[in-house]
């Protein structure tokens, strides 16, 4: 993670520029849109299908600059989380929650100890955050989180529900999720952004299924808070029946766009489609009906040589953990035919790249890419 850190830190240095390798220049913004399919065949056994919106701005995502401040100065806290979630943590039922997320006070002896000393942290936060969210939370219990499977699988940092971490949580009356999501969205994002379409039309949309659930997390890091608006749809127990992922058609939708908020420049890696597959054995991918897209092995990862083309990234292929990500490239949408492939045998034919390619081409894709998997992997202290 040092490694991306760094290759960010240049990023906002020295910028991306492609004038040497394509005809347009690369840009990174800071609001990110991403879809997600996660088949679960290890913990769950659950297919989760989700879009999030995010930003390192709070002028994308919009909460009061000194809240956003003072979070990200307090040490002790780790994430504030908003969700409607069914059963946030264990004891909670038929209720909508904000959990503060706080380390463990090394002074505190004792579980009534560490709980009171969890309060006292989040104590001054919560009138606020109601005041923001226009909502009327009250406390309702402690939660010492004590399992770290789902973080470990995930390849996450574990702010949100990692092993130690400690949610002092407030419920509130629940609401379905599609005005959850309207209320919270109408609060956050900002309207040249909803009136942009892309994925956040079709968190719209998905927000109205049965099984659709909403989440708000704030994220405070070093100099900056990671802001995350999340809406996901559940699919129980269907992770061990799907031989072929289609990601559009768990979002029920038979094309995506991008948001046109990106039409201003070039900005391919800030609409990303992902999956992940989980399981307990061995898997291949196979019958990718889109594109692959060439890649080079750099230490140990595999980079596209040519971000400007659409299509799949598949890093590993095959095992217990397999990832693809479909970039867009030049593209503005994709429908669902393009975005499907099989669960099976067969390993995917992986396009070679020319051994004369541009250093710079090469440069380019490691910095673009790796602040994408900054986003997509999430933040690991």
């Amino acid at each position: 993670m040092q490694k991306i850190l760094w290759i960010l830190l240049l990023v906002a240095v020295v910028g991306i520029s492609t004038n040497f390798a394509y005809s347009q220049e690369i840009g990174l913004a800071t609001f990110q849109e991403t879809a997600q399919v996660l088949v679960d065949r290890s913990i769950s056994q659950n297919v989760t299908a989700s879009i999030t919106l995010q930003s390192t701005s709070i002028q994308e995502i919009r909460i009061p600059a000194e809240l956003e401040q003072k979070l990200r100065e307090d040490e002790m806290v780790k994430a504030v989380i908003i969700t409607n979630q069914e059963q946030c943590v264990l004891g909670v039922f038929d209720e909508s929650c904000i959990m503060i997320n706080v380390v463990r006070d090394p002074t505190a002896k004792g579980i009534i100890e560490i709980q009171d000393a969890a309060k006292e942290v989040a104590m001054p936060y919560i009138d606020e955050i109601n005041q923001v969210f226009d909502v009327n939370s009250k406390l309702h219990s402690v939660f010492v989180h004590s399992d770290d499977a789902s973080n470990e699988a995930l390849e996450t940092s574990g702010v949100i529900s990692g092993k130690g971490m400690i949610s002092v949580v407030y419920t509130m009356s629940p609401e379905d999720t599609n005005a959850m999501y309207e209320k919270t969205s109408a609060i956050l994002i900002p309207k040249i952004i909803r009136e942009s379409g892309g994925f956040y039309e079709v968190a719209k949309n998905l927000s109205f299924e049965e099984n659709a659930k909403m989440t708000f997390s704030i994220i405070p890091l070093d100099s900056k808070s990671l802001l995350q608006l999340k809406l996901s749809v559940d699919y129980p127990n269907e992770a061990s029946t799907i031989s072929e992922v289609s990601p559009l058609d768990l979002l029920k939708t038979n094309t995506i766009n991008r948001s046109d908020y990106f039409s201003s420049g070039f900005y391919p890696l800030n609409s990303i489609i992902q999956v992940v597959i989980l399981s307990p054995e061995d898997e291949t991918i196979s019958n990718i009906r889109g594109n692959i897209v060439p890649t080079q092995i750099i230490d140990n990862e595999k980079i596209p040589t040519d971000i400007s083309k659409e299509g799949w990234v598949f890093d590993p292929q095959e095992g217990q953990r397999i990832q693809g990500m479909y970039i867009f490239g030049e593209e503005t949408s994709v429908s669902k035919d393009k975005l499907k492939f099989s669960l099976g045998d067969a390993p995917p034919i992986q396009p070679e790249s020319s051994d004369d390619s541009l250093i710079v081409v090469i440069i380019i894709s490691i910095v673009a890419i790796a602040a994408a998997l900054f986003y997509l992997k999430g933040y690991k202290r």
